[in-house]
């Protein structure tokens, strides 16, 4: 794994052990925290969303439920502007005498902030690893119904004029969406045709429910009614739908309608400007490695054969024989005892189990872990507004003051895709003890910044999360060989997307041979690939960070089993989660030194 260049002034690898809430402060760590603490309320102050996000929008900041981020070109600079502004003024600690954990917040938290300039300063665009302003899982048409709906809290009447708030900035935010796009596209970035047709269709879905019973107005009167909150919240609302925010989906639609036809040929961000350039930088945001687009893909595909040879062990013993792996996963896939009925009593029972299951990993934990944290998780559908351009599954992190429970989101469109042999390995994935113990766990932690405590680095969390379902297996988690074949599927997928988003990317792979080669080599559905494979098409480099991330993770704790011996503790070795996500090669300089001191 390569070094990144700030680990080479910053003594990381030679880090103490001490926990990051065991040291005492000194008058450089303090003016470093008071630094951290005014950049992150910085922050806040051009985040409403995030504010409320992580359940700060009450006291001083109780007038941030009633905003949503500007998504103008004008605020994407200002934000830059910030950020730049506050690399600089960290830079000015790097000679200062700080102690250990202060040292490596400084040098993760730069890291974090250098790779938010890229895209806006080099690109002109939010993000590399998104490129597109609207597509089948990005604009506001599809981000704020659902943070609406599960972010911002109904308790009290103020509350619900908030949101009658939220939806105006709504329909504001829409028309500056609909503005960017077409600045973006008359530049080359506009998302590929079927994605498009894709965002199309579910703007439609939106746009065609009548306003009074729209999920937009009945999200707010049900939440209101449930909390006995006096008042006709139906008809303000139904207003602000029908007079302000249908008429600004119209000309979204309209103008996307028109856009459609000009949009360059092929599925990769190749086909765009300096789409090479822009590849690099998402894999490189996305991984926090320098790995190539070449020696992904070739991880990949030496991947993808050793765990179908690991496949095909239990794929025999269960009387799965004839043809390729990818062939039996399919047709266990199929086999009707593995497949819940596609009704809502099906639907109903698939979440019960995963809640069933949760319970019992959680029994678990303590065989594990030393530092368990309490906070709440509900595991929900995904709305069916958003089924068909959203992921198969995603965790959204808890309020931080626990006025909202974390969730995880299962998409159901199609319940077939979820035979239940996979289900275990989905839930250790996204709840514990995968992303809700590892996000739960930093946000809990002692005296990291608030600037790590929320800072999410794909390949460290995704990474973190295939790791959980291993260590499942060590706890195991996983009942029967076929569940363990779910486990292992799981594995083979997330190595098949380093093969295919390097594909898409590098070798202008077309949206179906990618869909093609997954179908082939994981055996699941046809459907079930290409929505996948839509996802990578769309967010360039994403798809890398679990495997290679897990790589990181695996080899971390290999090396410090080797450096320990029978002194190797996995309780400690999970104490890192409470140091909050890094970059991957600090993850491995931070475990070294800790293997190294015997902890």
């Amino acid at each position: 794994m390569d070094r990144r260049d700030f680990l080479l002034s910053s003594g990381a690898v030679a880090i103490a052990i001490a926990a990051p809430r065991a040291f005492a402060q000194g008058s450089d760590d303090a003016r470093l925290s008071a630094a951290f603490t005014a950049i992150f309320e910085r922050q806040l102050d051009l985040s409403p969303s995030f504010v409320t996000s992580l359940g700060l929008d009450k006291g001083a900041r109780a007038g941030a439920k009633s905003l949503l981020d500007d998504n103008s070109k004008s605020a994407m600079m200002k934000r830059l502007a910030a950020t730049q502004a506050a690399i600089k003024e960290l830079e000015g600690f790097k000679s200062a005498s700080l102690s250990d954990p202060q040292r490596l917040n400084l040098d993760v938290i730069l890291y974090a902030l250098g790779q938010q300039t890229v895209a806006p300063a080099t690109f002109g665009l939010n993000s590399a690893v998104r490129p597109y302003r609207i597509f089948q899982q990005g604009g506001s048409y599809f981000s704020t119904p659902d943070f609406l709906n599960t972010a911002h809290t109904i308790n009290v009447a103020a509350d619900g004029d908030a949101y009658l708030a939220r939806l105006e900035a709504f329909a504001r935010n829409l028309r500056t969406d609909s503005a960017m796009q077409r600045d973006e596209a008359a530049r080359g970035y506009l998302a590929p045709g079927w994605s498009l047709d894709l965002t199309l269709g579910q703007m439609k879905k939106l746009r065609d429910q009548p306003a009074a019973s729209s999920s937009l107005v009945q999200s707010l009167v049900k939440r209101a009614a449930a909390k006995g909150i006096a008042g006709d919240w139906q008809a303000p609302a139904a207003a602000i739908v029908e007079k302000s925010i249908y008429p600004a989906l119209d000309t979204q639609i309209a103008m996307i309608e028109g856009l459609r036809a000009k949009t360059a040929a092929g599925d990769g961000v190749w086909r765009t400007p300096r789409g090479e350039e822009i590849y690099a930088a998402a894999l490189k945001s996305a991984t926090t490695t320098d790995l190539s687009a070449a020696d992904i893909h070739a991880m990949g595909v030496e991947q993808v054969a050793d765990i179908s040879a690991q496949l095909d062990t239990i794929l025999q013993g269960a009387g799965y024989t004839k043809g390729t792996i990818g062939e039996r996963l399919a047709a266990l896939n199929a086999d009707p005892s593995q497949v819940y009925p596609d009704t809502a009593q099906g639907r109903s029972d698939l979440i019960a189990a995963l809640n069933a299951e949760a319970k019992l990993m959680q029994a678990k934990l303590p065989q594990a872990f030393a530092t368990i944290p309490d906070t709440p998780l509900e595991i929900r559908a995904v709305p069916v507004e958003i089924q068909d351009g959203a992921s198969n599954g995603y965790y959204n992190r808890a309020a931080l003051d626990g006025s909202r429970p974390a969730i995880f989101f299962i998409n159901l469109k199609a319940i077939g895709d979820w035979p239940k042999y996979t289900l275990p390995a989905l839930n250790y994935h996204e709840g514990v003890p995968g992303h809700h113990l590892q996000i739960s766990t930093a946000q809990t932690a002692g005296d990291i910044p608030m600037l790590r405590k929320t800072a999410f680095m794909s390949a460290y969390s995704e990474g973190w999360a295939l790791y959980a379902e291993q260590l499942s297996d060590e706890l195991k988690a996983y009942a029967t060989p076929l569940d363990r074949a779910g486990y292992l599927q799981s594995f083979l997928f997330r190595a098949a997307r380093l093969v295919v988003d390097t594909g898409i990317h590098s070798k202008q792979w077309s949206r179906e041979e990618a869909t093609t080669y997954m179908v082939e080599k994981t055996g699941f559905t046809q459907a079930r690939c290409q929505r996948e494979v839509e996802r990578y098409c769309t967010q360039p480099g994403q798809a890398t960070s679990y495997k290679v991330g897990h790589g990181v993770w695996s080899k971390a704790r290999a090396a410090a089993q080797a450096a320990m011996g029978n002194r190797f503790d996995i309780k400690q070795f999970h104490a890192i989660l409470e140091e909050g996500a890094m970059p991957l090669s600090m993850l491995e300089a931070r475990v070294a030194a800790r293997a190294k001191m015997g902890v």
